[in-house]
């Protein structure tokens, strides 16, 4: 920088506003580009970028979940994002950047989200990465919703579909789906249903239940046992073959064809999505 150039409070002003930057770095980012503002943005980006290369070994095993859903719920979108500590899960500007970042894909699932990550990374602090995120589509009638349990560390995503679009806009309807995604928070299902079952989680739980078996008994007998152990199994991991947490004695299957009947539609769930911070991501 030449020694006449003058940098006023008005050019550290307005690359603040630009770039969320402190004080100080705005001050060299001018000094180091002759007070050129534009060139300035490009310097604090650069700087930034190298700061969030110098953090990316670092690990980030805490975060958020974060969700969005468009006007008209036909589209939503659940993404984990990952910081160091707690204290930045919690922090206002992190659950913000989250928020912001769920949106962008619901809006534009290709979006390029990476000067958005450096930036926070600049700004924070803390490595931050975007571990997953999912967009759903609704195909025909229904609709999607989302719940994000306290805290954050937990979250669902679920479509719904109906035969009429009307049926969506009901108060019955949207406490139906509201209902569901507190089920699937609370009660953590593999799937929606019995064929939703992957066959070597099946073969695996039969394996076991065999092994429980007392020894000395028939093979059609301990068969029949590990049929019944295995609906058991069914009862916990599938979403419509649970009891409904507002009501033990029914469950989701009847839940959903009692509102079914209620509302003069056909009601299905058709799909679920549940993130958990940190949880092991499957191949």
């Amino acid at each position: 920088m030449s020694t006449s150039t003058v940098i006023d409070a008005q050019q550290v002003k307005t690359l603040r506003e630009k770039t969320g930057a402190g004080l100080m770095e705005c001050k060299k980012a001018l000094a180091e580009t002759s007070g050129d503002i534009e060139s300035a943005i490009d310097f604090l980006r650069k700087k930034g970028a190298a700061s969030a290369a110098k953090k990316a070994d670092r690990d980030a095993k805490e975060g958020t979940i974060a969700q969005a859903i468009l006007p008209g719920a036909r589209v939503g979108v659940l993404v984990e994002i990952n910081c160091e500590t707690d204290f930045v899960a919690k922090n206002d500007s992190f659950k913000a950047f989250c928020d912001e970042i769920a949106k962008k894909i619901a809006n534009e699932p290709e979006a390029d989200l990476e000067a958005d990550r450096i930036a926070v990374v600049q700004k924070l602090g803390e490595n931050i990465l975007i571990r997953r995120s999912a967009r759903v589509e609704v195909t025909g009638h229904g609709a999607v919703a989302a719940y994000i349990h306290t805290g954050g560390k937990v979250g669902v995503l679920v479509e719904v579909g109906a035969e009429k679009d009307e049926t969506t806009t009901t108060e019955a309807f949207k406490q139906l789906v509201r209902d569901i995604t507190l089920q699937i928070a609370a009660a953590n299902p593999i799937s929606v249903d019995r064929s939703a079952v992957p066959a070597a989680t099946l073969e695996r739980e039969r394996a076991i239940y065999r092994e429980q078996v007392p020894p000395g008994k028939p093979a059609n007998i301990i068969e029949k046992i590990v049929d019944g152990k295995i609906e058991k199994f069914y009862s916990t991991v599938c979403l419509v073959d649970q009891a409904f947490i507002k009501d033990s004695d029914q469950t989701i299957s009847q839940l959903v064809t009692a509102k079914s009947k209620e509302l003069s539609d056909t009601l299905v769930i058709r799909r679920f999505l549940r993130f958990m911070v940190g949880e092991e991501i499957p191949a």
